[in-house]
């Protein structure tokens, strides 16, 4: 699996949009628009999953800097979730 993290999403861009993005260069296995606990509005981006590394890196350096609905979106390799202490 090659897991991209994808910034700078309209806000209105929802899962199938970003699936139909990135599906002409591969197969996806998801693409989730990630979206506030509270509110149900989107964060302004997202995570999308490929099957094959190749075709993932195809889409990062396609992708990164071109424009979605009037923004500019930024596409690389999702780090992985670092652990932060709570606030309380």
């Amino acid at each position: 699996m090659y897991k991209l993290f994808v910034g700078g999403l309209p806000f209105a861009t929802t899962d199938d949009e970003l699936n139909e993005l990135f599906a002409t260069y591969g197969t996806v296995a998801s693409a989730v628009v990630v979206k506030d606990r509270d509110t149900g509005r989107s964060k302004g981006f997202g995570f999308v999953e490929f099957e094959n590394d190749d075709e993932g890196k195809a889409a990062e350096q396609a992708l990164n800097g071109s424009d979605l609905g009037g923004r500019s979106i930024t596409v690389n390799e999702a780090r992985p979730k670092e652990d932060k202490p709570r606030r309380f």
